[in-house]
């Protein structure tokens, strides 16, 4: 199912800033050599992130699915001058690629990738998180959600991506287990107290979680 027309997000794209040249090479190097290319970011949700994140300054960002670091990338652009991001990928030929552009990067030494599973390891950093992006497995959604919580600061945000997932979700009759996982994680949200969100048509869906 197409959740905006096509000619909607190329207008989107066509009036947003330019991607500066590294982003554009990782998005470049993933469309041609990911056969999940789909699941880059983008450069409107990309500059979204980095927007929010500059908006934020935040001194601790946790990222749940690194990918190819497109919005790894991103979200380093608005840290803190002491701030680091700790980003995780199951995949070591993804966490690879990623490692490689941020190498490349002015905030190398604010990113720290982690390899292997965030269900297992994200408990073991010591550290208060002022913004969570979470865009990984989506049957894990519930269960990242949450892990992190609690380690989240009272004001803090979390981001969940694909939260539309590719209009699936949008059927009467949900199907797929993604669909149905992402679907759940949703009604799951619906019903938690001590939180606000919103839940935005941006590109494959973006929800903003801000704990009260």
């Amino acid at each position: 199912m197409e959740i905006l027309p096509e000619i909607v997000l190329e207008y989107a794209e066509r009036f947003t800033s330019p991607e500066d040249e590294l982003l554009q090479e990782v998005s470049e190097y993933t469309v041609a050599h990911h056969p999940k290319a789909h699941m880059l970011s983008g450069k409107v949700q990309g500059k979204f992130l980095e927007m929010i994140s500059c908006m934020l300054k935040p001194a601790r960002v946790l990222e749940i699915g690194t990918f190819t670091g497109y919005s790894a990338l991103c979200l380093a652009k608005g840290l803190a001058i002491d701030g680091q991001l700790h980003t995780f990928e199951l995949r070591e030929a993804d966490a690879a690629v990623a490692q490689d552009f941020f190498n490349r990067s002015v905030f190398k030494e604010k990113i720290f990738l982690h390899i292997g599973d965030a269900h297992q390891m994200v408990g073991e950093l010591d550290e208060t998180w002022d913004l969570v992006f979470i865009d990984a497995d989506k049957t894990g959604y519930e269960d990242y959600f949450k892990l992190v919580l609690p380690k989240l600061r009272p004001g803090g945000f979390i981001f969940v991506d694909n939260t539309l997932f590719h209009g699936q979700v949008l059927e009467k009759e949900v199907r797929g287990k993604n669909a149905l996982a992402v679907h759940r994680f949703n009604e799951f949200l619906r019903q938690q107290t001590g939180i606000e969100h919103v839940l935005l048509p941006l590109r494959d869906g973006l929800t903003l979680v801000r704990k009260l």
